[in-house]
């Protein structure tokens, strides 16, 4: 199979590329990836014992790396254009973006996926039938025992069947189509979560602490040095020109592995303050900041649930779902994941270094949460849960076998949310509050 045989990626170093949050590839999360994309991580496959073998997988995936969409594009233009205009100086990379560089992205990328991002899921496909044959094989697959789910957006529909090109390239099959359902429901239910739209996604008093920390004293001193270096006016960058200089650094590396002379505009100082803008407009938009964010997710939390019930009785084998990063965050944060003692505010940038709660770690370009569930004999079922191919603990759940805990105990610790978390009655308006 040809991509077997292209599994060196580029390793040019970009300085800043682990600042880059939900912008990010996905080998700077998994830095083997980069000797070999297609090598498997099987220190994950640590087994309770040898009686162990593994009967269900779900796995929850964002799509693959992107264009940008018409809103980034526009403001991408509107700084391409200042700087050709008004910006002055020698330096080898502004003369680069003056006389060499060209304004490449059109509007009708809106969010397309790249040649990359279709890598991204053929590459994670070939990996998880490497990690798990006896569940990701030709046999289940030709027999539709592996289903597919999206959602509607062509970058994660096109993402699905990157996924199962992966698989059929890698067993040359060629008489056989395999269906995917599109399931806007379960994979964009940010979108039919009234309370949510309301309270959170189209209220600007719910993302105060962005605009503070965008107009507070560490982004002014980053917009003042992004106008130093391109010797222009500080009143003519504006946080928007700012991150639009940010992503044409992030997007040529994601897209092209390409070091664009914009990343010069920035020092690491300078990014790990971007990455925190968008940490915190991840966190009160769809992490912890407010109740609704995670509930808003309780559909997929129980479509989950029952098909880990289902799978050990009815023999379902594998459930491939391919959203967005607004698909997983929620989930995760439902589930407890990345919950810092202390909330992210505007105010405490400084003392939030070492957070947990952390874009560029958590959901990179073809992000996933695996979930997949062993029969370890006499009735003894274990659930072990994966974040982009590592090992996570629930949280609240641990012990001697705290990456592979009884199924019975991950119910147990989730009791609550299983016996209640009610779409229809937590998006409903006039519900419970969304504070918390």
């Amino acid at each position: 199979v040809e991509f077997l045989h292209l599994a060196k990626t580029s390793q040019e170093p970009n300085s800043i590329a682990r600042y880059f949050s939900t912008k990010g590839r996905y080998e700077d999360v998994n830095s083997y990836l980069m000797e070999d994309i297609l090598a498997a991580n099987r220190s994950i496959l640590q087994l309770p014992s040898a009686q162990c073998h593994e009967i269900h997988l779900t796995a929850i995936i964002r799509h693959g790396t992107r264009y940008p969409t018409v809103k980034n594009i526009k403001e991408m233009h509107q700084l391409y254009e200042l700087v050709q205009r008004n910006a002055s100086g020698e330096e080898s990379w502004l003369r680069e973006i003056q006389t060499q560089w060209r304004m490449w992205y059109t509007d009708d990328m809106d969010g397309r996926l790249v040649q990359k991002g279709v890598d991204d899921l053929r590459h994670l496909a070939v990996r998880l039938s490497k990690l798990f044959p006896s569940l990701i094989s030709e046999q289940n697959l030709r027999g539709g025992l592996i289903k597919f789910i999206t959602s509607s957006k062509h970058r994660c529909v096109n993402s699905t069947l990157a996924f199962k090109s992966g698989l059929t390239e890698l067993w040359n099959i060629q008489d056989q189509e395999f269906d995917h359902a599109v399931n806007d429901s379960l994979m964009r239910f940010f979108d039919r979560c009234a309370k949510f739209l309301q309270d959170v996604d189209s209220n600007p008093l719910a993302v105060v602490e962005v605009d503070k920390f965008k107009s507070g004293p560490e982004m002014s001193g980053v917009l003042d040095k992004i106008a130093d270096r391109l010797r222009v006016p500080h009143s003519d960058i504006t946080y928007d020109l700012a991150q639009a200089a940010f992503y044409l650094c992030a997007y040529e590396f994601a897209i092209k592995t390409v070091n664009s002379p914009w990343c010069q505009l920035f020092d690491e100082h300078d990014a790990e303050a971007m990455e925190y803008v968008h940490d915190l407009k991840e966190y009160w938009k769809r992490g912890h900041g407010y109740d609704i964010n995670s509930k808003s997710s309780c559909i997929l939390f129980h479509d989950v649930f029952s098909r880990l019930d289902r799978s050990w009785m009815f023999g379902e084998t594998v459930t491939v779902q391919v959203g967005h990063a607004d698909t997983l965050l929620p989930l995760l944060t439902l589930l407890g994941f990345f919950k810092d003692t202390d909330a992210l505010t505007s105010t405490n940038y400084a003392t939030q270094t070492q957070r947990s709660f952390r874009t560029s770690r958590m959901l990179p370009y073809a992000a996933n949460l695996l979930l997949v569930l062993y029969d370890c004999g006499a009735g003894d079922l274990r659930l072990q849960p994966l974040l982009n191919e590592h090992s996570v603990t629930f949280p609240g759940l641990t012990g001697q076998q705290d990456s592979m805990p009884l199924y019975r105990d991950v119910k147990e610790r989730y009791k609550d949310l299983l016996q209640g978390c009610d779409f229809e009655t937590e998006c409903k308006l006039f519900g419970p509050s969304a504070e918390g």
